[in-house]
């Protein structure tokens, strides 16, 4: 699993406070549009040039001029000539010839600043028309190249509800509906087992808020727009999540079509041509400051991704709503990968152990080290190698005793039945994730879609 994404501070949190605007006391870092209201779904960042005209430029386009002249004088003194060649070729030296050190501008080529400013014209165009055709599929576009980082310009992306919608009921995704069910929990005597481990073990849970009630579960469905009555549309704004925005945004992205650029589909291709250098969502908010909101990226910081909270349980609930499902589910293997391995090292400690305590009895290894055993071995090759004693084999004797003892074969023995718990308990463990996150199904579409 790779390192949680800007965790900590990193260039994408410096770009995510260059997009704040100071004026407005209502944007919280960079998280809003100028108005204060729309939320940033997904941002794209370009190379700004700003344009320069200095003393090299100017003199490169009277260069550019004066070769203009002389290559058209040249050329009509070439055809007014070319009947009398044979008898008297002549020169046509260029005026700018009697200039030894000024720089040679090729009028067909042009020079190296010309080719870069057509490159850059042809990214904005192609950045102008990618643009339109977002906005046309109904996203909301902001601009920003008066950042603090000079040299970069922002691309704000939002996406309203009605697009939100949309493109939710395209991508068939599972939202809850207000239909709410009770999970059956186990009675009598393996309920009061399970009472009293997660007592025991609550100290090791991290302090993560339910945002639900526990056994209360909503019914989830595909979401349509003929069946909203369906939803529990309250709070709009939060119906869908951060991460939902961000993946239904990209997806848009990625099926637009640039239609100045060959074999050009999506913000992929652009980000390889260097139309733009850089797409991102951003994050909640900040971590640093003191005085910051509640988030659920500072949360994860204090209570997932910290050395000082490394004994606990991972909030996987938590993971899986910032990250999204296939992160959460890499972190929930990993953690129970991790878990499992706790009996699997005390096993092999006391292997280890045993073997300690037993090297002065190992018969193999006394008879090797015993002093009076003076045996001389054969040469290990021929006419180089010497004969040599079999005590000074007596180290690796007593350090192969360590880890290749009678108690290996228990320690071998107790590992094949580890891999096989393992497995069993990461299916029972992915099912329930499946279930509980809506994940159903999942599988089956995937397989089909390929």
């Amino acid at each position: 699993m790779p390192i949680p994404p800007c965790l900590s501070p990193c260039a994408c949190c410096q770009l995510l406070k260059a997009l704040t605007p100071e004026e407005n006391t209502h944007c919280q870092h960079g998280l809003y549009f100028q108005d204060g209201q729309r939320r940033v779904d997904y941002v794209l960042t370009y190379q700004v040039k700003k344009p320069t005209v200095g003393r090299h430029s100017r003199q490169s386009t009277r260069l550019l001029t004066e070769n203009a002249v002389a290559r058209s004088f040249r050329c009509g003194s070439h055809i007014r000539e070319k009947p009398r060649r044979h008898q008297q070729p002549e020169r046509v030296r260029d005026s700018t010839s009697s200039t030894p050190s000024s720089p040679v501008v090729d009028v067909e080529l042009g020079s190296p600043g010309e080719n870069s400013d057509c490159q850059e014209d042809d990214k904005s165009s192609r950045r102008e028309e990618f643009e339109g055709k977002l906005r046309d599929m109904g996203l909301e576009l902001e601009k920003d190249e008066d950042s603090k980082i000079p040299g970069v310009g922002f691309v704000k992306i939002h996406a309203p509800w009605n697009i939100l919608c949309r493109e939710a009921e395209f991508m068939k995704l599972k939202m809850p509906t207000k239909k709410v069910y009770e999970m059956k929990q186990s009675s009598g005597f393996v309920e009061k087992i399970n009472t009293f481990i997660t007592k025991v073990l609550e100290p090791l849970h991290p302090h993560v808020e339910e945002h639900q009630t526990k056994n209360i579960k909503h019914l989830s469905h595909t979401f349509s727009r003929e069946k909203q009555h369906l939803f529990d549309l309250s709070d709009k704004d939060f119906f869908f999540d951060s991460k939902t925005r961000s993946s239904i945004v990209f997806e848009i992205l990625k099926r637009t079509k640039c239609m100045k650029a060959k074999y050009s589909m999506g913000v992929t291709s652009l980000l390889g041509s260097g139309v733009y250098t850089a797409a991102y969502p951003l994050h909640d908010g900040d971590i640093d400051e003191q005085n910051a909101e509640p988030n659920d990226r500072k949360l994860l910081y204090e209570e997932w991704a910290n050395y000082s909270v490394f004994y606990k349980y991972q909030p996987i609930g938590l993971i899986r709503k910032y990250f999204g499902e296939k992160i959460g589910l890499y972190f929930a293997w990993l953690g129970l990968y991790t878990q499992m391995l706790i009996p699997a090292s005390m096993v092999g400690v006391i292997v280890f152990l045993y073997g300690c305590a037993t090297v002065d009895d190992n018969i193999p290894s006394m008879e090797i080290c015993h002093p009076k055993n003076n045996i001389s071995m054969c040469p290990l090759c021929d006419r180089v190698c010497s004969y040599w004693k079999l005590s000074t084999a007596c180290g690796t004797a007593r350090a192969s005793h360590l880890f290749d003892n009678p108690a290996t074969v228990f320690f071998s023995i107790f590992m094949a039945l580890w891999a096989a718990m393992f497995m069993e308990h990461w299916k029972r463990r992915q099912m329930r994730l499946n279930y509980e996150w809506d994940l159903t199904g999942f599988e089956d579409e995937e397989v089909s879609a390929e």
